[in-house]
This record gives C-alpha cells, structure tokens and sequence, in this order.
C-alpha cells in the first residue's frame, strides 16, 4: 500500500455559531443555526436555514457507528460530536487514527445552502464559511487541505470570491452540484468564471446535495433520495461536455465529489454513443469524443466501492480516481480507512494503487 494516504473527499463540520458570529450584521438574525426540535416525530438537534428542510446534525457526524447505532445517533446534537470540529489539531489525531497523512475538506452543512432561495444570503454564508476554513486550515495547511464554497447567480461576484479563495490558500472550491433549470453550465454568462478558474488552476467540485433545488433527501424518502443523488451531478458533467465547456476551457478541472466512480466508464459510452448518433439534431459539433473531455478534465471521489476499482481504473483512467473516507459523516469508513483500501488494492497494479490513494489528490491540489 501507498505510505501516503490521503482522502480526497472529508469534511469540516461548521460549529453551530459560526455563521452567526461571521455573517454580515445585516444577516445575522437570518443565520444558519440549529435547533433542538420534533421534525416529522423525530426528536434531534437540526440545521436550519429559511427554505431549507430541516436535518439533523448528528449525521455529520455518524461515522463509526454501525447501520443499527444510526437512528438513535441521529437524536443526539453537538454534545456527540467529534473535538475536532472546533479544534484543528483534534483533526490531525483523527486523521493519525485513521492512517490517513490529509485530507481535502468540503463544508457539511453549507452544502444544504446551495438551496437557499436567496442568492444575496447564499453569497454571504459562503463568505463566512470561506473565511472559518482558511482559518481552519493554517493550522497545519499541508494535512488539511481546504476547499471553499461559490455562488454562481452573480458572476462577477462568483469570480471575486473564487480569487479570494485562493488568496486564502483554499485548494478549490465547490459550486453547484445542479445549477438553474434555466441557465445550465454550458451558458455562455459562466465563461468568466470558468476562464478565471482555469487561470488560476482551481479546482471545481459538484458534490452531492448541493443542487440549486435542495438535497432531494429527507427522512421520509432517505433510501430512494440516497439513490437519486449521483443523477443531477451525472446530468451537469453531460451538460458540461456537450455544452463545450470543457473544449473551451482545456486547463479547467472538475471533481465528481462523492457520486462514487463505477458509472463512469458507462457514462462515457452513453455519452459518445448520444454524440455519435444525435448530435445532428442539435448541431453539436466537438473536436474530440465526449468520452475523451471527461477523462482529460474530470476527476471523481469514492469511498466504499471496491471490485470495481480496477474495472474502472481500466476503463475510465487511475489518473483520474481519488479515494475518500468522508470522514466525519455517516458514510465513512473511518476509523478503519485502511482495511476497506487493502479490499479493493489488488484490483489494480502499485502504480494505480499509489495514484488512487493519495498521489492523484497530491498532484491535484499541489500536497507537498
């Protein structure tokens, strides 16, 4: 196995009061805050925001606990929660304790603001959370490696904040997962972000539940809802693809973030077998196959796949794969990252090995 672990996919877990102590005075009394409360029977300790549907907290951080400890677990608040959520050097013990040398964080509940209906507040929160991080991070900014949030709705504001992220040694950002129904990503109006991502060598992520029209997962449709979300994430990099974004902007990087990584080699097949077929109708016109954009452009994160490590690997690129432990969310191997790696290492040869478990995110977000 690889001596350097790194996971490319883990998570802050934002202290209750951060936004509130962060926002703008103007927004303060609009904070996203959580509450002890009884959502649809449940009893728990929710994050809650305007529109958005509440959640409980304990969720992020459930790892450790096994599928018959979760529903319990999801009563409890802030007092289950791990140290490091408000210590940095907690998240260096934890990540000692997995094996793991860093990881590449992405907000928690900030995710769920990308559903906000209000552009102006969803900009504000994103500022507070990319300030925390960057703080966060100094801390020790070669193990933990953070990612800021972006709104997209104002483009010229989006593209101030991305350069200030990187002025605050953020390592990428996250955007929308799912933008508007009415402007998606291959609209002409996000090119100056897109060209001022690839300038500065940005990394792009579509996570999981942050489409513009919320998470689509809530305790009464959990199961279907888990189903649904690599759908809106698979449906953007199309859009991405076919909407020449990616033949426009060569140097510009996007991550699959959490969607898993075994429908890729699928997708590219669909994909190249729609422009082979179909493009007339539209008159799309692409100087390479689909299929060959995604693999120049696009990297992705998994956490608990393991036989179809090599089959993707093959198929797809072991340049392009990066494993994750999610940690500390509730679909995280951790504390026994390394044993679920050792299951899927003999799919592949040593090279992919050290590439999919810490070399591929190292090069991408420039480890030392």
């Amino acid at each position: 196995m690889a001596t350097k672990i790194i996971s490319a996919d883990s998570h802050f877990v934002e202290p209750p009061s951060m936004w509130s102590e962060r926002l703008e005075r103007k927004f303060r009394d609009r904070a996203p805050h959580t509450e002890r409360k009884t959502v649809n029977g449940r009893d728990g300790e929710y994050f809650v925001c305007e529109n958005i549907t509440p959640i409980p907290v304990a969720g992020f951080f459930g790892s450790g606990k096994t599928a018959e400890e979760l529903p319990e677990h999801s009563k409890r608040g802030f007092d289950a929660a791990p140290k490091s959520v408000w210590d940095p050097a907690e998240r260096l013990k934890e990540q000692d304790r997995d094996g793991v040398s860093a990881e590449a964080l992405y907000t928690s509940m900030g995710m769920l603001l990308f559903g906000l209906n209000d552009g102006e507040l969803r900009s504000a929160c994103f500022h507070a959370f990319n300030d925390y991080a960057a703080e966060y991070c100094s801390y020790n900014p070669n193990r933990l490696l953070g990612l800021g949030t972006v709104e997209l709705e104002d483009i010229p504001a989006g593209v101030a904040e991305l350069q200030r992220c990187a002025k605050l040694g953020l390592r990428g950002v996250l955007i929308w997962g799912a933008p508007p129904e009415d402007k998606p990503y291959g609209h002409r109006d996000y090119d100056p972000f897109w060209a001022a991502a690839q300038e500065l060598g940005m990394p792009l992520s579509l996570h999981i539940l942050t489409g513009r029209r919320g998470s689509g997962v809530t305790f009464q449709n959990i199961l279907r809802g888990y189903m649904s979300l690599p759908h809106t994430i698979q449906l953007s990099f199309a859009e991405l693809v076919l909407g020449g974004v990616l033949e426009r902007f060569p140097g510009l990087k996007f991550v699959s973030a959490e969607n898993d990584i075994s429908w890729l080699p699928h997708f590219c097949y669909r994909l190249d077998h729609a422009y082979d077929r179909l493009r007339h109708f539209e008159g799309v016109n692409l100087k390479l196959m689909p299929s060959e954009y995604m693999r120049r452009q696009v990297w992705a994160t998994f956490q608990f796949e393991t036989k179809n490590v090599g089959f993707t690997a093959a198929e797809y690129s072991p340049d392009k794969l990066m494993w994750s432990s999610d940690y500390p969310h509730t679909d995280s191997p951790w504390p026994r990252s390394r044993e679920f790696i050792e299951s899927w290492t003999g799919t592949v040869d040593q090279s992919a090995r050290d590439k999919i478990t810490g070399g591929n995110v190292a090069n991408l977000y420039h480890v030392n």
